[in-house]
């Protein structure tokens, strides 16, 4: 009996450690292609923007002359003359503006509106109007279910087409902040809106969208198919369907996140197994990682990017970590009752598994696309306290376009703080940081994101039951709060659950005005603040470097950079943090 024991203790701790190296080997390998892909990615992106060469110029050119014809963008073969920051800041909103009018009235006449096999009606107009912002500042934070609210013509038609352009949209500001920094002008926004959705978005988004449906996904305009269940077959079962795959690929690579059906990727039509899983996670971090290629190149200085790169790349590796190690090692109140250590499977899909769902969280958070693969509201309280840190960073890797200029915006912060310790002169790629420089990036940084989290978030928690129908009290509740509007700010759409926030809940109304404010604020504040910098950094007369100038692309000053970054976060959101995803660890090690 002893020897039987022994051996069946040796099986499992074997059996153990098999799958706790699966786990972060599957992780490992992810890492490998994200390294592999984000040079190469980043290196094509310069050359679209730069106007050279590419293997798609023979069919992309004739559609982006006609596209420019049609626009009025280009006239006798010159393209549109480059913008200042207060004109390229004008061009988003009001082709956003016009854009949100279009998608607005495509959801309140859905009812009359073809491919509507189920005969949905129009949302309730709050859910409209908060839909409306949230897909068009791309974050698509969903208050409703998909395949029961929206019609096959809303979702393709009207969420489809805003998830290319609130996408472009993203990675023309990048793409013109990273011009602003090199002393460059601008560009005009309408050329690179194009060229961001022809030379980027779609080509990738097409060889995606055919690999998903090799997958599993289905791209179908046929209706829910109704099946007699396997435990009862005297009762049915509707399972819905659509043109999903497609929906899903530029969903992820474009930082979307808004799902077809409400579970979003952790639908078995959404996301089948590992293979799409993985396709899923390496779209929606590819291009913001390649973007910090993408300046390297065009400012020819691939040492700055590779450091850049290597030290966000170094956090999201702690973070996966963090992550990891908190859902493996599973809640200890659970292990106790099941008389074994068992990682943390609640909420979670078991074909993905901690690994890929730490991955996944790690990462959909990073990168501000909002999908999900498991339900946040089950992450133990290491996993919460890791994706709304990503919220309040928003560079790891932070949201499409915009997340590579939050990162050069600490970078200059980084430049003037080192400048006051050590008495160097703060200048940054050649250019001093001045007076505008440090007021529009200590705004942009330390006081606009906070005020679009913070604040909403106190109203709503000073009146729990009037306004916000929490669901968990205490610190899980406050986590629930925060995070909602986290996620809004950020422009991430991911949820936290436990919310009334979905009709016909009676906080609904809440829950859609509030966080439409954090929508609009943390999306175009920031943006109009980045491309004035920008603007202001292009005008600047460059100054020859001296002994006396500080260089930025040293691993001190990259590790400097880093450390301004933590230190900015801690210091604004640690408190909040504090009060509930640290608290909430320490009442479950104490006992619950």
């Amino acid at each position: 009996m002893t020897v039987r024991n022994g051996f069946l203790i040796v099986y499992r701790l074997k059996r153990k450690i098999s799958t706790m190296l699966q786990g972060w080997i599957q992780i490992g390998l992810t890492l490998v292609l994200i390294v592999a892909i984000a040079p190469i990615l980043g290196g094509y992106i310069a050359r679209v923007f730069l106007g050279q060469k590419t293997l798609l110029d023979s069919i992309l050119n004739p559609l982006e002359n006609l596209l420019f014809n049609l626009s009025g963008i280009q006239s006798n073969r010159q393209v549109a003359a480059p913008m200042t920051g207060w004109q390229y800041s004008r061009a988003i909103l009001y082709s956003n503006l016009a854009m949100a009018v279009i998608l607005a009235l495509i959801m309140n006449f859905q009812g009359i509106l073809p491919l509507n096999p189920t005969g949905m009606s129009a949302p309730s107009w709050d859910t409209i109007l908060h839909t409306t912002i949230s897909f068009i500042t791309n974050t698509d934070q969903q208050h409703y279910a998909g395949e029961t609210t929206l019609s096959y013509f809303t979702q393709t038609l009207g969420l489809g087409f805003m998830f290319f352009v609130s996408a472009a949209t993203g990675i023309a500001v990048g793409i013109a902040f990273i011009r602003g920094l090199t002393g460059r002008s601008l560009g005009n926004f309408y050329v690179d809106l194009i060229k961001s959705i022809t030379r980027i978005l779609l080509p990738i988004s097409i060889i995606g969208t055919i690999a998903l449906i090799i997958s599993g996904v289905p791209e179908t305009l046929s209706a829910p198919v109704v099946v007699p269940t396997l435990e009862d077959p005297s009762i049915s079962q509707a399972i819905a369907l659509g043109p999903v795959a497609h929906f899903e690929f530029i969903k992820q690579l474009g930082e979307n996140g808004g799902g077809f059906f409400a579970a979003n990727s952790a639908h078995p039509l959404e996301n089948p197994n590992g293979f799409s899983n993985l396709l899923q996670t390496l779209a929606m971090i590819s291009i913001p990682t390649a973007l910090i290629f993408t300046y390297g190149e065009i400012a020819n200085n691939r040492k700055m990017s590779w450091l850049l790169f290597g030290m966000v790349f170094i956090i999201f590796v702690g973070f996966i970590i963090v992550t990891g190690i908190g859902e493996y090692q599973g809640n200890s109140l659970v292990n106790a009752v099941l008389g074994k250590q068992s990682p943390n499977f609640e909420g979670k899909e078991i074909r993905f598994g901690w690994a890929q769902t730490a991955l996944f969280s790690v990462t959909t958070t990073g990168t501000m696309t909002g999908a999900v693969n498991s339900m946040f509201d089950s992450l133990m309280p290491s996993g919460a306290f890791i994706t709304m840190s990503n919220l309040f960073l928003q560079i790891i890797w932070g949201g499409q376009g915009t997340g590579t200029a939050y990162l050069f915006a600490y970078s200059i912060l980084a430049v003037f703080v080192t400048g006051l310790m050590v008495g160097r002169t703060p200048e940054f790629l050649g250019r001093k940081i001045e007076k505008n420089e440090v007021v529009l990036t200590s705004f942009l940084i330390l006081l606009i994101h906070p005020i679009f989290i913070l604040i909403p978030g106190a109203i709503a928690l000073a009146f729990p039951d009037q306004l916000a129908g929490i669901s968990n009290p205490g610190f899980h509740g406050l986590t629930q709060v925060i995070y909602e509007y986290a996620s809004a700010a950020a422009n991430n759409g991911s949820g936290f659950a436990g919310l009334g926030n979905s009709q016909p809940a009676p906080t609904a109304l809440w829950w859609n005005l509030s966080a439409s404010v954090s929508l609009l604020g943390g999306r175009y504040v920031p943006i109009v603040a980045l491309l004035l910098l920008a603007d202001g950094m292009s005008r600047k007369q460059p100054v020859a470097m001296t002994t006396g100038t500080l260089r930025t692309d040293t691993v001190l000053f990259t590790s400097v950079t880093a450390g301004v970054i933590l230190i900015m976060g801690a210091l604004t959101f640690f408190p909040v943090l504090a009060l509930g995803s640290v608290a909430e660890a320490f009442l479950i090690a104490r006992g619950g």
